[in-house]
């Protein structure tokens, strides 16, 4: 397990604020678990629980199933319910009304790949933690001026890789993020060796075609070799 890095909390006035301090921390523990996120999509409940299992007994314990189909609600709910071990959040939130069912289903904590008020809000008053996404940094000013010391980085390929990344290190040095979208095994390292990275998100270690085949030993090995990655 990596170090969680320290969450500096700047008061601000109370209007602003969105992202406690307990939550903050919360998200921290958990993303200081391991240096890879898998990032899910389910047509099942029965694939997702197989897939969860698969990769906890990788080294991966942090998992992201995204609401991208009909049954991933379903499958949150039962990895929750059936896999032991696992820190279970939602992806793709898009709207207040999925914090809500999202956490109905047992997420730890939620994940979105951008920001509006309207979710900030939602997440804000959500009893779990919750990671926002940004691409630019007006995005990751605005998530700082609200106390987020944590932000996903989407689509971290496109947006500009590393070197964006490490040029918002000196304006923004308490902002952490987590890269996702276009990650891979070969370019990982390249993020987990910057200051602000805390650790990345990818679908590589559990690839469509091998959870369609019910390839789970593919998936434990390949969450393996993720689970060896060092974030700095």
């Amino acid at each position: 397990m990596q170090h969680a890095p320290k969450v500096t909390y700047a008061p601000r006035e109370e209007m602003l604020m969105s992202f406690t301090l307990a939550k903050t921390e919360r998200l921290a523990a958990i993303l200081a678990q391991a240096p890879v996120i898998p990032v899910l999509t389910f047509e099942d409940a029965a694939s997702g629980v197989a897939t969860a299992k698969a990769l906890r007994d990788g080294g991966l314990p942090v998992l992201e199933v995204t609401l991208r189909t009909p049954k991933s609600l379903e499958a949150l709910q039962a990895i929750v319910s059936e896999v032991e071990g696992v820190t279970v959040g939602a992806g793709t939130v898009l709207e207040p009304e999925h914090v809500q069912t999202a956490i109905q289903a047992g997420a730890e904590f939620l994940v979105s790949p951008g920001v509006s008020s309207r979710l900030i809000a939602a997440g804000s008053e959500a009893p779990v933690p919750f990671l926002p996404g940004v691409a630019t940094a007006s995005e990751a000013m605005q998530l700082a001026e609200r106390g987020a010391n944590f932000a996903k980085f989407f689509p971290a390929g496109p947006a500009g890789g590393p070197a964006y990344l490490k040029a918002l290190l000196a304006p923004l040095p308490n902002l952490h993020f987590v890269p996702t979208g276009g990650v891979d095994l070969g370019n990982a390292p390249s993020y987990l060796a910057l200051k602000n990275v805390v650790s990345v998100g990818g679908s590589w270690v559990a690839p469509a075609d091998l959870i369609a085949r019910g390839d789970w030993a593919g998936i434990q090995a390949l969450a393996q070799e993720a689970s060896k990655l060092k974030a700095r």
